[in-house]
């Protein structure tokens, strides 16, 4: 009797190419794949220019927003202590115009949101690139994947910290300074290098096809397109229409009246803390750090340093010397900022005369009654000392300060970043730091 398996048909080669090959047309790194009309090179070096402008000018602001603290001056300012020649543009912040910081960091934080949609489209306009086969080609095909998974991975770090940050929500682990910080160096670099590379094709491409004409071996244009839904032009109106949202639902964060009502997508936007003198943002209450009116009752007292020794004053004998006023507005990191308030109390330079220096203030170590956080003690330099705008504020809009504004004693200084102006002050150490 024969063996019947003899007769039973047998899968060839042949007859597992096609299934393998029609396997292969289904994975993203097929040219098949993408079929969306609308990806090509004249669309994605429209967003490519945006991105270059915008990012070059983010990248600025944040270095300004970095020299601000005035890192260099003190430990206790740089929360990047290792960071070299990274450092290198440092210099004394100045004090005028009063408005700086509000917009330097206003802008900022305004277009590092704005320019999230932009970012999100370009990103989807390459993604077919991300999945070519073979990974590398050559050594420098090698050399381009790795930019581009840099300047990928590291906008995407810089948008989701950077988002995370103006929320108040710390989910990433570490201090949000030194990750921010170095992951901004890693991300321009690539992006420079990215630039470098195709700033000239994306503007050559504009100048000859504009954005519909044709280009030859555009290898973003898939080989067989979908039927059109939406044309290239509409696509940029989309994305176009989503940054105006965002700003119109964002920027509100660095000004007063109805504009700040419509600020609905960030923390510091449409809720005014109360009305009255007091009626204006704060960053952190005196209960979320921990301070109680035994802290800043009749037992407190600030203790001024210098080459006269310590000297003790209370609040009483503060409001007894020279008061003088100034309209300055408070600008954090985050973005937010309010107007103009008016603040009153003692200069800084009159209570450093107290210390030993009469002709010429120094530096100041500043100390808060606050007893943790990154900010608990901070320096300002001579120059900020110096400005008559400077002062341990009492006062502001006329009536003693609020426990969450800083009661008994607060620091104001004109363009400094919010954490620099410290609340609950208890000691101020003026000379070498």
């Amino acid at each position: 009797m024969g063996d019947s398996r003899r007769n039973a048909p047998t899968p060839s080669a042949s007859s597992s190419r096609p299934r393998a090959a029609a396997l292969l047309e289904r994975l993203p790194s097929a040219p098949g794949f993408w079929r969306s009309p609308v990806r090509g090179v004249p669309f994605t070096a429209v967003l490519g220019l945006v991105l270059l402008a915008g990012i070059t000018l983010l990248f600025v602001t944040g270095l300004l927003s970095y020299a601000a603290y005035n890192p260099d001056l003190a430990p206790v300012n740089d929360k990047t202590p290792d960071k070299g020649l990274l450092g290198f543009y440092l210099f004394s912040w100045p004090t005028s115009p009063h408005w700086l910081y509000r917009l330097t960091q206003g802008l900022h934080v305004t277009l590092g949101i704005v320019l999230v949609p932009v970012l999100l489209a370009k990103l989807w306009s390459v993604v077919p690139r991300l999945f070519a086969l073979p990974p590398a080609r050559s050594l420098a095909h090698a050399l381009e994947r790795i930019s581009l998974l840099l300047l990928v991975g590291g906008a995407l770090f810089e948008f989701v910290t950077g988002l995370l940050n103006i929320q108040l929500e710390y989910l990433f682990p570490g201090s949000f300074y030194p990750l921010h910080f170095y992951g901004a160096w890693v991300f321009f670099a690539a992006f420079l290098a990215h630039a470098g590379l195709r700033a000239p094709q994306a503007v050559r491409v504009l100048r000859t096809g504009g954005l519909n004409g044709p280009v030859p071996d555009d290898a973003l244009e898939p080989p067989a397109p979908a039927p059109p839904t939406l044309s290239r032009r509409g696509a940029l109106a989309m994305v176009g229409a989503g940054s105006l949202v965002l700003l119109v639902t964002s920027a509100g964060r660095s000004f007063d009246g109805p504009l700040r009502r419509l600020a609905v997508l960030t923390p510091r936007g449409a809720a005014e803390p109360g009305s009255g003198p007091g009626g204006f943002q704060i960053n952190k209450t005196a209960a979320a750090v921990g301070i109680t009116t035994a802290d800043t009752g009749e037992g407190w007292w600030l203790t001024v340093s210098g080459p006269a020794g310590d000297l003790r004053f209370s609040r009483e004998q503060l409001l007894a010397m020279e008061q003088h006023g100034a309209a300055l507005p408070i600008a954090c990191v985050e973005g937010w900022s309010t107007s103009d308030q008016w603040w009153r109390g003692v200069r800084l330079s009159d209570l450093a005369a107290l210390a030993g220096y009469p002709d010429r203030p120094p530096a100041v170590l500043v100390e808060s009654l606050q007893r943790g956080g990154p900010f608990r003690r901070a320096a300002l330099r001579d120059n900020q000392v110096r400005d008559p705008r400077s002062l341990l504020a009492l006062q502001v809009n006329g009536e003693d300060l609020s426990p969450d504004h800083g009661y008994p004693a607060r620091i104001i200084v004109p363009a400094a970043p919010g954490v620099l102006n410290t609340k609950w002050v208890s000691r101020l150490t003026f000379g070498e730091l």
